[in-house]
């Protein structure tokens, strides 16, 4: 049966649209003008034109939400709309990814919100109710789950009109945790705001204003920018992740994963397994200093957190969590097994020393040739001191990137300011691409990339195995893509998937005869994945990570002599790593 938007509607879209008329209207009407030929009644005669336009705004909206009509059957979303000239749309079902609900304030006063349906690839939502009562779009959000699963309707077979798939908590942020994730947010685009502001806007005061410093008075001055800069990146990032992320809950319900979360803009949006593509666990310094970090769940489609209510394609299942629990969560969707990252070559970090004094010695030289041609009174020294910091950073960056092959995932890891570990189940692979820059084959380095049917797949962030040594590279390609074929088999088999654990005959069994879950995480700096602060200290221990020295034999990814070994070899047909 066909159904209307909320008759709520009406008011919110007229608010909506007429807010910004009624506020130039009353500047006018405050301020007085004359119009020609209309002389001193020039105000009167503006208020009448606003109240014909506000009715006929008024008339648009109550013909737009009674012409607009929708139904969700068996098959299809039909939609019907338009009041000058209609438009009809049938989407099916099989398109449909999910459907995602957005309410702001007013929205949640008036007891409305915005349902949208999103598809796997799409460019933008598919479709958007605006608006429905909060109660029509979570029974959206139920009759397309059930229609999906193909489970009969409430009341039919036997079955409870409260019947249902299982539904499961899986993490809740309490407000410890929030304020944790607000203290160890920044936002990065606030020194980028501020220099396009200062360029464009006080370029001059600020130049005037430098020159009068002369020395420390200028250090002093800098010191004292940088601080207030860190200072306001860290407040607006602390406010805008509680913001986002304000009494997030993520619940398992059936096939898909239900999260709801926001105070000012509240989400309400399902993640399908079917369209997981990647899992990635994020942190930065000060989380990896205190043991926390992020997992974010990349899809194949869009999802509801960023502009315009979407992330296009990556959101975060877990805002922020002790480190264990988030691969507690990650072994209990994909259960990865034990992952030993196989570092790049030495000679890579040579590599990255190089690229970083470079851009020391660069930032040096800008200076030194302002100071000679523009008689400026800035010192040309300053960034020398930051040569230190480009050796431990070159070294970081060495330290803190690798690559892992399972038995059933392909495991990557990069970064240090933003350090991501991507976990990519085989059957999720479109490609493997294998690119080498001129820098690269200088030093016979080489980059294997791994996509997916992700959209950040289009922004060039998948997981990568970065900088390994090009026989390494020829012989991952080659594996990747053997693995990828059985993969697939299993996956059409239903043998493998989101919340599939691999049949193991030796599995190990509790004393009530029940199958042990082997407690298998990624390691990463030390045997738990703990990692310990950036100072360049490895502090080894006896899983630790390994690097693959530049002599050694790389013709295979067990280290045997066959260039697409099978997976029984070494244990878990990944290579003999690090």
């Amino acid at each position: 049966m066909a159904r209307s938007l909320s008759p709520l509607s009406v008011p919110y879209r007229v608010f909506q649209r007429g807010s910004g008329v009624v506020v130039a209207l009353a500047f006018a009407l405050v301020g007085g003008f004359d119009l020609p030929g209309i002389g001193p009644a020039g105000p009167l005669f503006v208020a009448a034109l606003g109240l014909l336009a506000a009715g006929v705004l008024v008339g648009y909206e109550v013909a737009y939400v009674r012409r607009f009509s929708y139904a969700l059957s068996a098959d299809s979303l039909d939609i019907e709309s338009g009041v000058l000239s209609r438009r009809s749309r049938e989407i099916p079902l099989r398109r449909i990814q999910n459907v995602d609900i957005s309410r702001n304030v007013l929205q949640r006063v008036l007891g409305i919100a915005v349902a949208s349906f999103e598809t796997a690839g799409g460019g933008e939502t598919e479709a958007e109710l605006r608006f429905v009562s909060f109660e029509e779009a979570k029974r959206l959000q139920r009759e397309l789950g059930r229609l999906k699963r193909g489970e009969p309707e409430p009341g039919e077979e036997g079955e409870s009109p409260q019947s249902g798939p299982e539904t499961t908590e899986l993490f809740a942020l309490d407000r410890g945790e929030l304020a944790i994730l607000g203290a160890l947010s920044v936002d990065l685009r606030v020194p980028g705001l501020l220099f396009v502001a200062v360029s464009t806007l006080g370029s001059s005061v600020v130049a005037g204003y430098l020159s009068a410093l002369q020395g420390v008075a200028f250090a002093a001055v800098t010191g004292v920018a940088l601080v207030g800069l860190a200072l306001a990146s860290w407040v607006v990032g602390a406010a805008a992740s509680v913001v986002e992320y304000y009494d997030f809950r993520l619940v398992r319900s059936g096939d898909e994963l239900q999260y709801e979360r926001g105070l000012l803009q509240r989400y309400d949006g399902s993640i399908p397994f079917d369209k997981i593509q990647t899992l990635t666990i994020r942190d930065n310094p000060l989380k990896r200093r205190f043991g926390y970090a992020t997992l974010y769940i990349e899809t194949a489609g869009y999802a509801a957190g960023g502009s315009d209510g979407r992330s296009r394609g990556s959101e975060a299942a877990i805002p922020i969590a002790e480190r264990d629990r988030i691969l507690d969560l990650v072994e209990a969707l994909e259960p990865v097994g034990d992952v030993d990252f196989e570092r790049p070559p030495t000679r890579a970090r040579r590599r990255y020393l190089v690229r970083y004094l470079l851009v020391v010695g660069v930032l040096a030289a800008a200076l030194y040739g302002a100071q000679a041609l523009l008689s400026l009174p800035v010192p040309w020294w300053p960034p020398l001191l930051l040569a230190p910091v480009a050796v431990w950073f070159a070294h970081a960056t060495w330290r803190h990137r690798g690559h892992w092959l399972g038995d059933t995932h392909v495991v990557t890891r990069n970064g240090v300011l933003r350090r991501e570990t991507k976990i990519v189940p085989y059957y999720r692979i479109q490609t493997v691409i294998d690119s080498r820059n001129v820098f690269q084959r200088r030093l016979d380095l080489a980059t294997v990339t791994i996509d997916t049917a992700g959209s950040l797949s289009l922004t060039g962030q998948d997981a990568a195995a970065v900088d390994v040594a090009g026989a390494r590279a020829d012989c991952l390609r080659a594996e990747l893509e053997a693995r990828l074929g059985r993969a697939v088999d299993a996956y059409r088999a239903g043998r493998a998937g989101i919340g599939f654990e691999d049949e193991d005959p030796a599995e190990s069994t509790t004393e009530d005869g029940n199958p042990e879950r082997k407690d298998s995480r990624p390691t990463g700096d030390s045997g738990d994945d703990r990692p310990t602060d950036d100072s360049g200290d490895d502090r080894p221990t006896d899983d630790d990570d390994r690097s693959t020295d530049d002599s050694e034999d790389v013709s295979s990814p067990n280290g045997a002599d066959d260039s697409v070994p099978s997976r029984d070899q070494n244990g878990s047909g990944g290579p003999d790593v690090e």
